[in-house]
């Protein structure tokens, strides 16, 4: 039995799958190169399971560790093999020819862009998309945890979704329905925005946002 699937072998895999791998969870990686989600495997240690994305998803999570239109794809690919699962959309989707601009229209969001391409039965829930992949291997920045923004429209998923964050040592955060991905995803990208400025040269893609209370 399998409890979170990561599809993705990127840094973002490597962060998210740390931090399953801390809270206890079983763990699979998919990679459409089974050497790399191999290799990141066993760089988690653990029993961490790996395989290709030819084969469907065991975990009832399913991480989507991609960019957008990787994500979009692999959504629409596995089709009825992600009936019953819970779908993490963690992507930001900027332009990164011009770092300027989403490439979502107004009045949606990547997360309800994918929702849309899966197949009926499949939840689609934002998380994980306002944390960066290094502040995540460690959960904290500056000995405080992180904050993780969670947004879906299925109450069950996103309990799910809370119950892994909540382990993995993380704070989470419940800002409503799927449609605020798209407030998550614009704030994202200003934040993204100010790493990449060499004006704020102590940014370096470790900071953390966190709500103070």
């Amino acid at each position: 039995m399998t409890d979170i699937t990561i599809i993705g072998t990127g840094n973002m895999a490597r962060g998210i799958g740390t931090r399953a791998v801390a809270a206890g969870r079983t763990l699979e990686i998919l990679g459409r190169d089974s050497a790399a989600a191999q290799a990141l495997a066993a760089e988690l240690g653990g029993a961490v399971s790996f395989g290709s994305t030819d084969a469907a998803p065991a975990g009832s999570l399913v991480v989507l560790a991609l960019p957008f239109d990787a994500a979009k794809e692999v959504v629409a690919g596995y089709g009825d093999a992600l009936a019953g699962k819970a779908l993490i959309d963690i992507t930001n989707p900027v332009d990164f020819a011009t770092f300027d601009s989403l490439v979502v229209a107004p009045g949606t969001s990547a997360a309800e862009e994918i929702a849309a391409l899966a197949a009926p039965g499949a939840v689609v829930v934002k998380a994980f998309n306002t944390a960066f992949a290094g502040t995540l291997v460690a959960g904290t920045v500056a000995d405080v945890p992180l904050d993780i923004f969670i947004a879906g429209d299925d109450a069950e998923a996103k309990a799910a979704v809370v119950s892994f964050v909540t382990d993995a040592g993380l704070h989470p955060i419940d800002v409503g329905p799927l449609r605020r991905a798209r407030e998550l995803e614009g704030f994202q990208f200003v934040i993204m925005t100010l790493q990449a400025n060499p004006e704020f040269d102590t940014f370096n893609w470790n900071t953390g946002l966190k709500v103070l209370v």
